[in-house]
Order: structure tokens, then C-alpha cells, then sequence
């Protein structure tokens, strides 16, 4: 047997615990009567409320969702291959888009995680270079922990270099792969040269570029931190001047229009999520093979009604006369 909600085991243990608590108080309500010598079928009221514990228990452990495993089911394996390239140049930790640029690119990425099926999803985040963080996986719990550490720390040297994030990426996709294939780049698309441009011009056309825009066209300065992530300070050039980043929507527009894709601006609603999962469910997916599912069978409702019968039962027959 197995069990599609293990919390439920929890309330099993509130369940023993108000039990407990009420057996206290039933052997207390027994010794008044039994002090003042009311009639009182003492025999009766104990089986009575044992058949209600009963039936509470079983109303309780469908909670759990039991489930009988009936055998595996085959089925035809399908997938793409998608890098997701994350821009963790300082910028990226501007705060006009909250809670910081870089935070909500996680955010977006694990969101667009959360509405794949299959699809293997690899890391590349860069900045001045660019290098795989997590090759291309379909295990998404192992994605999500290789998502939680990236950060703006992670490169040294400054600059944004989405040219070297576009190769990196067009070379670790498997050629042979017959499905589409997909570059998500999110990014503030701040950068000094078109080299990213230029480059999204040469890749593959087999390869999709879809590009976010994380950031404000009104601009935000570039906060300096810590160690421990405290701002201690702001971003300035060498006049002394603070520095001022703002999206560039043109570069990223650029790029997408190159790779066959397209361009979105976070929101704070997250629109920009539904629209690109809504557009890379309509590719083409590679076969990956014949896997098996195993396949359960759901029992709560048979322990649910049961449970219910039970419990009528037992509160039914403490009413019933001597």
C-alpha cells in the first residue's frame, strides 16, 4: 500500500492525543456518576464510543490517500531539451523589480519548472564568461536545489556576456536531438556590444531563443553588498557617480526575433510565465523511449464511507434504550 498524502499521518496523531485527553475526562465524568449513583450502563457507553473511535479513525487515516498499487502502464517518453541562461552580473541585483532582478529570475525559473512534463532543463549562468551549472536533467527536485544557490556571486569580473552563454549552450545540445530545442535567457539585457545579437543571428534554427526581461525602463542603481547580503553601499563609475542600470527591451527583442522565439517583460503578476510555458508546449517533443508508470488504484472513499457507517453506528447504539 502506498500513500499519496503523509501529512494525513499527522492528524492520526492529533487523533491519539484528543483521545488521550478524552478518555481523562470520560473516566472522570464515571467516578461523579458512580460517587451520586445515577443509573448508568457503563458496559454500553464503552462499546459505544469504541465504535465511534473506530469509525473517527478510519475517517481520519483516508486522509492519507491509500492507494493499492495495480501494476505499470507503458508509455512513449517525450521531451525537450531546454537551457535556461541566467544573468548574474551585479546588476541583477537591482531591486525594481522585487524582491531583487536576480531573485525573481528564480522565481520565474522555477515557475516555468513547475508547468514542464518530461522536458530535460539545464543551467547556464553567466555574466563575464558563462559555464554549466547543471547539465540537462529531467529530475526537477535535483533543479530545483542546483536553482537555489545560484547567485550574482557566482563569476567574478563584471560585464554581460550573452554571446558566450549562447555558444556554451548551442554546443552541449545533443545534435542528433529530432525534437525542438530551447534557450530561455533572462536576462536586463544590459550589455555594451551586439556580440549576443550577432550571435543569436548564427545559432541553429532548430534551437528556440525565448528571452525575459527582468528589470525597468526607468532604471535602478546596483546595490553593493556584503558577505552576508547586507547593502552597504551603491554601485558608482569612476567620477564617482552612482551607476544607473535599466532594461534594455531592444537587445533582448533582438535576440528573440533571431532565434525564432520571443521576448517577455516580468511582471508582478507573472504573465509573462502562462504566455512562454503556453508557447514551448506547442514544440515539437523527441521521443525518449518506452518508460513504465505504476499505477495505483484509490482507496480513501472505501476507508471514508466505511469510517462514516462505523461511526453511525456507534453514536446510534448509545442512544439506543436499555
Amino acid at each position: 500500500m502506498n500513500f499519496g498524502n503523509i501529512n494525513g499521518f499527522y492528524y492520526l496523531l492529533l487523533l491519539v492525543i484528543l483521545i488521550a485527553i478524552f478518555y481523562l475526562g470520560y473516566q472522570k465524568k464515571v467516578n461523579i456518576i458512580n460517587l451520586i449513583r445515577f443509573p448508568f450502563n457503563k458496559k454500553k457507553e464503552k462499546l459505544s464510543i469504541f465504535i465511534m473511535i473506530l469509525g473517527v479513525f478510519l475517517i481520519v487515516f483516508s486522509l492519507t490517500d491509500p492507494e493499492f498499487f495495480k501494476g505499470y502502464e507503458k508509455y512513449q517518453k517525450k521531451g525537450l531539451d531546454i537551457y535556461f541562461l541566467i544573468d548574474v552580473s551585479k546588476s541583477m541585483l537591482s531591486e525594481d523589480i522585487k524582491p531583487s532582478r536576480i531573485r525573481r529570475s528564480k522565481e520565474i525559473i522555477s515557475s516555468v519548472i513547475d508547468e514542464l512534463k518530461g522536458d530535460r532543463v539545464g543551467f547556464i549562468p553567466f555574466s563575464s564568461t558563462a559555464y554549466i551549472q547543471m547539465p540537462l536533467t529531467d529530475d526537477y527536485d535535483m533543479a530545483k536545489m542546483f536553482l537555489d544557490v545560484i547567485d550574482t556571486n557566482m563569476i567574478s569580473g563584471g560585464g554581460t556576456n550573452i554571446k558566450k552563454a549562447l555558444e556554451l549552450a548551442e554546443a552541449s545540445f545533443k545534435k542528433s536531438a529530432k525534437g525542438d530545442k530551447v534557450i530561455i535567457l533572462i536576462s536586463d539585457g544590459e550589455v555594451h556590444n551586439e556580440s549576443g545579437i550577432n550571435e543569436s543571428e548564427k545559432i541553429d534554427k532548430s534551437i528556440k531563443i525565448y528571452t525575459i526581461g527582468v528589470g525597468s525602463l526607468k532604471g535602478s542603481l546596483i546595490p553593493i553588498v556584503d558577505k552576508i547580503g547586507n547593502r552597504i553601499d551603491y554601485k558608482k563609475d569612476k567620477k564617482g557617480n552612482y551607476v544607473l542600470s535599466k532594461l534594455d527591451v531592444k537587445t533582448l527583442e533582438e535576440i528573440a526575433k533571431n532565434g525564432n522565439g520571443k521576448f517577455y517583460m516580468s511582471t508582478i503578476a507573472g504573465d509573462e510565465i502562462q504566455k512562454l510555458t503556453s508557447k514551448i508546449n506547442l514544440l515539437k517533443r523527441e521521443e525518449l523511449g518506452i518508460e513504465k508508470l505504476k499505477i495505483y488504484k484509490k482507496l480513501y472513499q472505501y476507508f471514508l464511507g466505511i469510517g462514516i457507517l462505523i461511526f453511525l453506528m456507534g453514536y446510534l447504539y448509545g442512544k439506543r434504550g436499555d
